[in-house]
């Protein structure tokens, strides 16, 4: 054991644990930052890198053994395998397939996130209340607007204001353009049917920031970024927490259990040095699990702890993607094009299903699209060629919509401890149970079918319905299992992320969700990690021996 006892230990460097760690560093305690992986440096980045100076164009040989299930994932890819985990090493088991996809380097999945970044409102903190179904969040999107306001001034999230109930606005750079189609398709969708095409929301900045420079487009985004222009962790808030001095990051550390002492409190987190194979351990008063939602809920469960409630592992969500419609636009006026700088994102259309009413169509909750406009060779014509270039000449873009569906909270989708299997280093992985319920199911199918509906709407023609459901996981989007209550026999965390029955043990990552929304969740999840540690460096400190 380390003979140094911290103020508090911090497990897990993405997105939650690198603000845990500046946050509770700035307020004058003393941290440890565990991280499973390895350290990364900008020179690991390899944004600027071609095709023909890589050993292969695809997926080698050896990187699709060793990640047969990483690789699925768009984002892993030739540049940047070494980031996600090697499944042979990380197995895991699944009743019904789950795509688990994991990184273990310094500043976890930050590093190549889509950075899609949307607040969520009371509509979605107290669905529940709405159409009885479920349980509320333990707290009110009042409760987070200052915290909203301090991360996205911290990280730069480009968008336009929309006024929007259902989709409050956040604190904004500028937005990046609109192509051409995605305009009129903007004009035409508001204007025949009232709803609202915006530009998305991303933690990418337009314009300068706390040293960091504008994204100059030169994409693609997940292989890091050397002028920081997406916000990833350790060149950020993991980076302002080391400035203090007052942080010591352990790196190859897989953090195995919580250490308890007499009076049941933690007393430190046990861990693997992935490295030597050595068994570790470090003190703390307060421990912060940002380990990632299954991860965390894999700690406590291997600690055998925070279960009362026997709400633990329970309540597994992602959200139900990979259906859409796409169409091709209509013609405007040719003009030269060469093609454009890469763009990291593309439009949004804000979930305008049961805002006022409970129920359409047999389903409660709702959808967003995400989706953009490219040269109609999608529909037909070769990227290349003669037929290529005529299509660009002519003006033609197709355009596509793709819709992100809540997922309800059930207690059927959960995890369990597997003990009968272990990862290379000797500790207990997960057995995954999930699907999709009827009403995703629903809400998918609605929203292939609206989506058909708005590119008709906007003049596309050879409309057709596209996708089929994703793989519970595969969005990565993995919420709940250590979900908050005000009630400790329906939760395992309060409203400020302490856990009930240990109160040195505080969870901020998706883990503490309590329904999904349709939104991409990170920027909630650094709002709640915020607020979680001003509570703890304001008021739990005070307590701590």
């Amino acid at each position: 054991m380390q003979p140094e006892r911290f103020d508090a230990i911090v497990v897990g460097s993405g997105a939650t644990g690198g603000w845990a760690a500046k946050k509770l560093t700035e307020s004058g305690m003393r941290v440890a930052l565990l991280e499973a992986g390895g350290n990364v440096t900008k020179k690991d980045y390899s944004e600027h890198t071609q095709p023909w100076q890589l050993p292969y164009l695809g997926m080698s040989p050896k990187v699709a053994q060793d990640r047969p299930i990483q690789g699925t994932c768009y984002a892993c890819t030739e540049y940047n395998y070494k980031w996600f985990v090697n499944d042979h090493e990380n197995p895991y088991s699944q009743d019904k397939p789950f795509k688990w996809i994991r990184m273990r380097v310094l500043g976890g999945r930050s590093l190549s996130w889509g950075r899609q970044s949307y607040r969520m409102g009371d509509i979605d903190f107290k669905a529940a209340s709405r159409d009885g179904y479920g349980e509320d969040w333990p707290i009110e999107y009042k409760d987070l607007v200052p915290y909203y306001e301090e991360v996205e001034k911290y990280v730069g999230i480009s968008g336009m204001a929309e006024g929007l109930e259902q989709l409050p606005d956040s604190v904004f750079q500028p937005p990046m353009d609109f192509t051409c189609t995605e305009q009129h398709l903007r004009d035409q969708v508001k204007a025949k049917m009232g709803r609202v095409v915006t530009m998305g929301r991303v933690a990418i900045l337009t314009r300068p920031l706390n040293g960091r420079q504008p994204c100059h487009y030169c994409g693609p985004c997940e292989r890091g970024c050397v002028t920081t222009s997406y916000f990833s962790s350790p060149f950020t808030t993991v980076a302002d927490a080391m400035k203090t001095g007052r942080m010591t990051l352990f790196t190859n550390a897989a953090a195995a259990r919580v250490i308890m002492r007499d009076g049941g409190k933690a007393e430190g987190v046990e861990y693997v040095d992935t490295r030597t194979r050595e068994l570790k351990q470090v003190r703390g008063k307060v421990i912060v699990l940002c380990a990632s939602t299954l991860e965390s809920t894999r700690l406590l469960l291997n600690s055998n702890i925070c279960n009362s409630s026997g709400a633990l592992g329970k309540y597994l969500m992602d959200h139900i993607y990979q259906g859409g419609a796409a169409g091709l636009m209509p013609m405007f006026e040719a003009k030269p094009w060469a093609g454009s700088p890469r763009r990291p994102n593309g439009i949004y259309v804000p979930r305008f299903r049961n805002i006022r009413e409970k129920m359409t169509n047999g389903f409660i909750r709702g959808y967003g699209y995400q989706g953009g406009s490219t040269p109609s060779f999608s529909f037909g014509a070769p990227g290349f060629g003669k037929s290529y270039k005529e299509a660009v000449r002519n003006g033609q873009f197709g355009m596509s919509l793709g819709l992100w569906g809540e997922c309800l909270a059930r207690a059927e989708n959960h995890v369990s401890l597997d003990r009968s299997k272990r990862d290379a280093w000797g500790i207990p992985t997960l057995k995954i149970s999930a699907d999709w319920s009827d009403n995703e199911k629903k809400l998918w199918e609605d929203g292939r079918n609206q989506a058909a509906e708005m590119l008709e709407a906007a003049g596309a023609k050879f409309v057709q319905k596209t996708g089929s459901y994703s793989v519970p996981g595969f969005c990565i989007h993995e919420i709940g299992t250590a979900r908050m209550s005000n009630d400790s026999r329906k939760g395992v965390l309060n409203k400020y992320n302490q856990a009930h029955d240990v109160e040195n043990i505080f969870v901020t990552d998706g883990a503490a969700w309590v329904s999904s929304g349709c939104q991409n969740p990170t920027l909630t999840m650094m709002a709640i990690t915020v607020r979680a540690c001003d509570y703890i460096a304001r008021e739990y400190s005070k307590r701590m021996a």
